[in-house]
């Protein structure tokens, strides 16, 4: 059996909080990666007052400042098959219908307000789906996370500290002292966890100080509060193993580009919001693109790789997962906005699969 003492290095409010793993799979990416699909994680950074910690809507600004560049974006998004909306519908003859929402893990009161009609949808629905059902059950997820630790911490002798450079080591030193951590306390975890955990955004901390939930745990407690079964797509354990699959010197790189967005991941969490409540989730990638630095085709590369593993391949394997329980009717599945839209988007895959899926509210 695994215990604590198998990470003497790993805080125990962090070890904690690793049952609380969601996948917008911010950690361990790209800065686009990294602000594009957020794993909201444990708050370790000071809180502030829920008044002054809201960002800024980039994307609102930059409509203001460049308005022809705001618009390549908006026709960019689009484009993107099933882009808009957050809220749909899942038919299959024979059976009552089923709902799709796409969520955002974080516990922002404006995201955890539903769609109109999906509130309606959840109290009538009989069966609840969700990406991960570990997450309603901190001892199993924690266990969960424990059993495969070469997962999110090192287990080879490595360390953060021996494979950043100076100069990046430094940056990473400063930024976790502004957060109350030595980096040595931490330098076993693998990245991409260590950058999930700096990287909630000021708001996202005031919250979790407050033990808020996020939108997918809400709708999962809710379900069992009124006695109806809850499922899950995956498994923590798959999901870790995605994310640990990229390159240790990507995950590195986005370490060290967390770190050094500070504050400013206010504003990238507010853009994103702003989004989520527009229902804009094709414009997601497009806006973060022309909202980042220019990348190397390495990076590209890397970005390529990573929707590949850890949201295409993601998406085959919960659309398939899904239709069995879709065929029974009276479903209700909530997960990350993101897996929604593209060609190889959930709705798509659904479709794909002989099921009539339609927008709520046009």
């Amino acid at each position: 059996m695994i215990s604590q003492s198998s990470f003497p290095l790993l805080p125990v409010r962090l070890l904690r909080r690793l049952s609380e793993v969601s996948l917008w799979l911010l950690a361990g990416l790209h800065l686009l990666v990294l602000m594009s699909l957020l794993l909201i994680l444990a708050a370790i950074s000071p809180a502030k007052a829920a008044d002054d910690c809201r960002g800024e809507d980039l994307l609102a600004k930059l409509k203001q400042e460049d308005p022809q560049r705001y618009a390549a974006i908006l026709e960019e998004g689009r484009a993107v098959p099933n882009g808009q909306g957050l809220f749909w519908m899942i038919e299959h003859p024979g059976v009552r219908p089923s709902y799709l929402l796409g969520t955002m893990h974080v516990t922002d009161p404006r995201v955890l307000r539903m769609p109109p009609g999906a509130a309606e949808a959840h109290a009538s629905s009989r069966t609840f789906v969700i990406e991960s059902d570990e997450i309603l059950d901190e001892k199993k997820a924690t266990a969960a996370i424990l059993a495969k630790p070469e997962l999110t911490m090192f287990t080879d002798g490595r360390s953060i500290e021996t494979l950043l450079s100076t100069e990046d080591r430094k940056v990473l030193e400063d930024g976790l002292q502004k957060r109350g951590l030595a980096l040595s306390a931490v330098s076993r975890m693998k990245p991409w966890m260590l950058a999930g955990f700096i990287a909630s955004s000021a708001c996202e901390s005031a919250r979790k100080a407050e033990n808020a939930i996020f939108l997918d745990k809400k709708i999962a407690a809710d379900a069992v509060a009124a006695g109806k079964p809850v499922k899950g797509l995956e498994t923590l354990a798959e999901q870790l193993t995605a994310m640990a699959a990229m390159p240790i010197d990507f995950h590195l790189q986005a370490l060290v580009e967390t770190v050094r967005l500070g504050d400013e991941m206010d504003d990238v969490v507010e853009t994103m919001t702003q989004l989520y409540l527009n229902g804009e989730t094709g414009m997601t990638i497009p806006a973060l693109k022309a909202l980042t630095p220019t990348h190397s085709d390495e990076d590209k590369s890397a970005y390529a790789a990573f929707e590949a593993a850890v949201i295409s391949e993601r998406n085959h394997r919960m659309a398939e997962r899904a239709a069995p329980i879709l065929a029974d009717g009276g479903v209700f599945v909530a997960v990350g906005a993101l897996h929604l839209p593209g060609k190889e988007g959930l709705i798509e895959l659904l479709r794909r699969q002989g099921f009539t899926v339609t927008r709520v509210g046009g």
